[in-house]
């Protein structure tokens, strides 16, 4: 079949761009199916602008910034890239499979799923009147930086997300406050440091119950988790950082369906799945010793890759070393 793909990778996140690059590298024929209208996956789509600190080479690069360079580094390669189309199947064939997506059905000897937890969308507060306030002083994810500038802004959350963009804030707002309903925070050892280091006032442990717009303000109530006190503040924006709800609906929906476990495909050392010529890689996969990075994901597509090209073509000899393949 001359029309038929080796590779084909579900998904353009950040893990999926690489994977397609080094297929590119391997001179496979690949392609990149994404369901969105843009690269990038949940880093494009809901922290453009935070700082990614876990990708070697960089000290800190803006996550738009990261998704330029591997596109830059994609289109280097013949890799096909379709953008706002959904996989709605995948069937198995002699040849591999055939993909079916809202825009047509493709062929593929092999397939990398690379689509994370799916399709996601901001966890919401879950306060009442907030959803009128969208957009206007509340916010799930920052475009623009510069319309916080000279603002107070309370930041929601304990994560990596939350304090990158509490420490992000207070570079150009006014004031800057953390709240969280823990006394601890969950993220990186050393982003926790700088927190502590810097002028973020942190209100532990909150929780949001009441939002009340004044004029071009809101008033702020906020609980004592596991307590009776109360506390008031009156900022000028709130920036929501809990996350986000993933739905695997879609690939629920597939007539093949690699094992999961708490709705991550299971895989080997080689990114396989139970189901033959069937990989998964990034942040919907699960493996005994497994970290959330986007570093992990970007040794992930390789391996799978040359999993993949190794059953192909096993006369084929693959590089040695990094240093043993061009352009």
């Amino acid at each position: 079949m001359a029309d038929i793909y080796d590779i084909t990778i579900i998904g353009g996140g950040p893990a999926g761009m690489f994977a397609g690059f080094y297929s590119g590298l391997r001179t496979a024929k690949v392609q990149i199916i994404e369901s969105l209208s843009q690269l990038g996956g949940q880093v494009s789509a809901l922290y453009p602008e935070k700082y990614v600190h876990d990708v070697a080479g960089f000290a800190g690069i803006k996550a738009t910034d990261l998704i330029s360079h591997l596109y830059t580094q994609l289109k280097q390669l013949p890799v096909d890239v379709r953008l706002n189309e959904t996989v709605t199947d995948l069937i198995k064939q002699s040849y591999g499979y055939q993909i079916v997506t809202n825009r047509g059905n493709y062929a593929s000897k092999a397939v990398i799923v690379a689509t994370g937890v799916g399709a996601f969308s901001p966890r919401r507060l879950a306060v009442p009147g907030a959803e009128t306030l969208e957009n206007q002083h509340i916010f799930y994810t920052i475009t623009d930086p510069s319309r916080f500038k000279d603002k107070t802004v309370l930041v929601a959350g304990g994560g990596d997300s939350a304090i990158d963009t509490a420490l992000m804030l207070q570079e150009s707002a006014k004031h800057v406050y953390l709240m969280h309903r823990r006394h601890q925070f969950r993220g990186m050892e050393h982003s926790v440091q700088l927190l502590e280091k810097s002028d973020v006032e942190l209100l532990t442990p909150y929780l949001l119950k009441e939002i009340t717009p004044i004029e071009h303000h809101l008033l702020l109530i906020m609980k004592e988790v596991k307590g009776e006190q109360l506390l008031q503040k009156e900022v000028d924006d709130v920036v929501v950082n809990y996350g986000f709800i993933s739905n695997n609906k879609t690939i629920r929906q597939w007539q093949v369906q690699p094992e999961q476990q708490h709705r991550m495909f299971m895989v080997d050392r080689q990114m396989r799945t139970n189901e033959p010529g069937i990989y998964a890689i990034g942040d919907g996969v699960d493996y005994d010793g497994k970290l959330d990075l986007i570093a992990t994901a970007f040794a992930e597509g390789p391996m799978a890759v040359s999993a993949i090209m190794k059953e192909l073509y096993p006369d084929r000899r693959g590089p040695l070393h990094s240093t043993s393949m061009t352009l």
